[in-house]
């Protein structure tokens, strides 16, 4: 089964982006090897406004799937993505069963809330900026559900930057859901 992880740079008090949505305070440590990062992948998925902030066109991967989850957008406006304006969990349920890399829940607080009230989110990796924003838009936004997490690796750069790796524990979200994960069977 392909795992859907969230990864994501964030500001020591929890922000991803700045107050106008800006991300002038990410660094890019050039100990991070982000090709490899990228290659875990083959399918992104991304709120309409993390969709919109992007640039157009450029040096789009023809192998790589985007998947844009909004209900203002249509999908024939936008034919270089999938839009998602419904039925997220059985989406997901379907694109996870499916071969490939994992998924790559790409910025967007708002989306990220939404997917693991759902119990779609697999995995949490933050890389944790030297920076304090003061505000801006949270890593996860209120209101929002409790979930557990379990460290699987961290590391610390000579930049500062601190790259956390957590699994998440969504037996709760699934049993509300009444899916059965392997471990309630």
């Amino acid at each position: 089964m392909r795992r859907i992880r969230y990864c994501v740079a964030s500001s020591l008090d929890g922000y991803i982006a700045g107050p106008k949505g800006e991300a002038d305070w990410i660094i890019m440590d050039p100990d991070i090897d982000f090709e490899a990062i990228f290659n875990q992948f083959d399918t992104f998925l991304m709120g309409r406004r993390t969709y919109e902030g992007m640039p157009k066109g450029g040096n789009a991967d023809p192998h790589v799937r985007t998947l844009v989850f909004s209900r203002t957008l249509r999908q024939q406006d936008h034919r270089d993505v999938t839009i998602v304006a419904d039925r997220a969990d059985e989406i997901l349920t379907e694109l996870r069963a499916q071969p490939g890399k994992d998924i790559w829940l790409f910025g967007g607080g708002s989306l990220f809330s939404s997917l693991l009230a759902i119990g779609q989110v697999d995995a949490v990796e933050v890389a944790i900026i030297p920076v304090l924003l003061g505000g801006g838009i949270p890593l996860l936004p209120a209101p929002a559900v409790r979930r557990t997490l379990s460290l699987k690796g961290q590391r610390v750069y000579h930049t500062g930057i601190v790259s956390l790796e957590y699994d998440v524990n969504n037996s709760a979200a699934k049993m509300k859901s009444g899916k059965k994960t392997a471990r309630s069977r």
